[in-house]
């Protein structure tokens, strides 16, 4: 296995559209699990651009706009060929009279309400308003979000919305962002799409895409962003400590033991666990970059350093040996 400079682009399909091997990934500007304020977003952003990254995720639901918002102010002020932008669509934000009140995902006030709509013109008129907070001329990559619980319809009606965006020239990249393997799988065998974002579910501690999601991919030819590698905390430090999130909730012992395990094992071979991550989730065939959640600049200086980490394939070979990563991974 071996890493990938963060600036070198991917092109997404036939799509003309193209990543950097790192992304931008825009949650935590939105106020995840703790507050944000502008100053300290654009330190990120910009700390991101001068090392490189050239492609930034974001979406409505991060902040109820406010990642979309930082991210658009940012990014105008940069040539517009020079980078790509993603969002998504499949929640729709209506205003409300916050009364006081944060919102129940985001450390942000209650200013608006998310409304669930994969329906044509709940899409349209998403991606209206994404541009709109965005204040860009067009969006390059557009995916149907979260869509786990509402798939069907995701599949019926949000996905010929997303096409019928690309045939008009609106996007030029469309695809789906989530964490279930099974249900991306029948998009990419039943759709055509440029390219799926998959959270948490090929990392050190989760390798259930290797399943059916990325052998569907390598037949259909598309690729994948790999996001959420730290599995929202648990493999984001050398040494995982009590309290760390794994998939948003507080880790359990038994994984707590397991990111412990694994973390011991890289310190043998002079890797830090956070770069052993990253050089995993990259290393796949199938996959064109990886996309790192960012809320300082700080936390963006100690990413691109962990990115440039050339991680021994001997450290691969041990962890398989363990059985602590899948012996599909083998290469």
């Amino acid at each position: 296995m071996t890493q990938t400079k963060v600036g070198v682009r991917r092109e997404l399909g036939r799509s003309g559209a193209a990543v950097t091997a790192l992304g931008f990934g825009g949650g935590p500007l939105g106020g995840l699990f703790e507050a944000l304020d502008d100053g300290t977003a654009t330190a990120a952003l910009e700390g991101a651009w001068g090392g490189g990254v050239r492609y930034f995720d974001t979406s409505p639901h991060y902040g109820i706009g406010h990642s979309e918002r930082r991210i658009g102010e940012f990014l105008r002020g940069r040539p517009r060929g020079e980078f790509t932008v993603s969002t998504k669509v499949g929640r729709l934000l209506v205003p409300q009279d916050p009364r006081g009140r944060m919102d129940e995902a985001f450390q942000v006030p209650a200013t608006h309400r998310r409304v669930w709509d994969f329906s044509r013109d709940g899409i349209r008129r998403s991606v209206e308003d994404s541009l709109t907070r965005l204040g860009l001329d067009r969006i390059d990559v557009l995916y149907l979000h979260d869509a786990e619980q509402h798939f069907d319809d995701a599949l019926r009606n949000g996905y010929p919305a997303l096409k019928e965006l690309r045939d008009e020239g609106v996007v030029s990249a469309i695809g789906a962002g989530m964490y279930d393997p099974r249900l991306l799988t029948t998009l990419v065998r039943d759709a055509d799409v440029d390219a799926v974002m998959l959270a948490g579910r090929y990392t050190l501690l989760d390798q259930s895409a290797l399943d059916t999601l990325f052998p569907a991919c390598a037949e259909r030819g598309v690729p994948v962003l790999a996001a959420a590698v730290f599995n929202s905390g648990l493999l984001a430090s050398p040494r995982p400590v009590e309290g760390a999130r794994f998939d948003y909730a507080p880790a359990s012992q038994e994984m707590l033991d397991r990111a412990r395990r694994i973390a011991d094992i890289c310190t043998a071979y002079g890797v830090t666990l956070p770069a052993a991550a990253i050089a995993f989730s990259l290393a796949h065939a199938v996959v064109a970059g990886v996309v790192i959640g960012m809320r300082s600049a700080d936390e963006v200086r100690a990413n691109l350093e962990s990115f440039e980490v050339a991680v021994p394939d001997q450290l691969w070979a041990e962890l398989r040996a363990e059985e602590l990563i899948d012996q599909r991974t083998a290469g």
